[in-house]
């Protein structure tokens, strides 16, 4: 995991620093649009107070040496603040809404996968079978601007972010949970569709290739009951697919979905990254896909335990190769 995370964070490094220019360069064209003049000493005199006047590999460098030795991430251009406290500014709220959607997620997309399996080419079926791809195909960012503007028609209030004027203002409290509860709705519904529609395909997939397994009709042929051979038998082999892709999750979990983001005005870790990248602040941007890296590793690993622990047949092939 250790090696693997420290090449995922060279590579990262590299690939920030491709496009022409820096921070300084980007901030130079930004301010020379609204007439601000500045000399070639005052550049290079803002690329040596950012560091930028080093080679790349020289920054990546240090700034890996501060996070092993000092914990420190590295300074924002962009928020004039340290890395990590910009970070952490948005970590809660990007936590949150993540966990809700996976719950979201999970909680509709096992019981309709299950559903379609035993009741297979029915109506309700082939209805489920049309929304999971419908999900699939549509982008999230269509979805959000569609129940944006449904919400305005139906409640004469456009949903956009989850705070309005008053809670930015005062504070969420117990008289206005409510109000953050509804503008939760959107964001969870479209962040999780296309997560619920493709665990909806693999379930509904993998439970009828199980029930048409020898062991599903040996039980079923000695009188086990369906419930039984569904959830007990064909679930627990079916749900390997779902939890080999915990790591993605995870990694989900602290960015969320950054185009959607935007789109619903989200003050989550998404539109930071974005605008990280966009402003070449790249210590910004290289902690949060540095991150991202590193629970995707995390993610992996504990999949593939989770997945020792619910499916017999890895312990049993692991026990035979030792």
């Amino acid at each position: 995991m250790i090696p693997t995370v420290l090449i995922i964070s060279f590579v990262v490094f590299f690939i920030i620093q491709l496009p022409p220019g820096d921070y300084v360069s980007s901030y130079i064209a930004k301010m020379s649009a609204e007439g601000e003049i500045f000399t070639q000493e005052m550049i290079d005199e803002m690329r040596a107070e950012y560091g930028l006047d080093r080679p790349w590999y020289i920054q990546y460098f240090y700034w890996m040496m501060d996070i092993l030795f000092h914990g420190d991430f590295g300074y924002s251009f962009s928020y004039l603040r340290p890395v990590w406290d910009v970070i952490m500014d948005r970590l809660g709220l990007t936590i949150a809404v993540s966990l809700i959607t996976m719950a979201f997620t999970y909680l509709v997309s096992l019981p309709i996968g299950i559903y379609s399996a035993n009741h297979q080419y029915s109506v309700g079926d082939y209805l489920f079978t049309f929304i999971g791809f419908l999900g699939m195909a549509a982008p999230n960012f269509l979805l959000a601007i569609i129940l944006m503007y449904a919400s305005y028609v139906w409640t004469g209030t456009p949903y956009i972010g989850l705070f309005s004027q008053e809670m930015l203002q005062n504070g969420i409290h117990l008289y206005n949970f409510g109000e953050f509860l509804k503008r939760l709705i959107i964001p969870v519904i479209v962040i999780g569709t296309s997560g619920t529609c493709g665990v909806i395909r693999t379930v509904r997939a993998q439970m009828l290739d199980e029930q048409s397994k020898q062991y599903t009709l040996t039980a079923r042929a000695k009188g086990v009951s369906e419930r039984k051979i569904t959830y007990k038998y064909c679930l627990r082999a079916a749900i390997n697919p779902v939890v080999s892709g915990l790591s993605n999750s995870l990694s989900s979990i602290f960015t969320g979905s950054t185009i959607s983001a935007i789109v619903m005005n989200l003050a989550i870790q998404g539109p930071v990254l974005y605008t990280a990248l966009k402003n070449q602040d790249m210590y910004l941007a290289g902690t949060i896909l540095l991150v991202q890296a590193v629970l995707i590793v995390i993610g992996t690993l504990l999949s593939d335990i989770a997945l020792g622990l619910l499916d017999p047949r890895i312990r049993f092939e692991q026990q035979k190769e030792d």
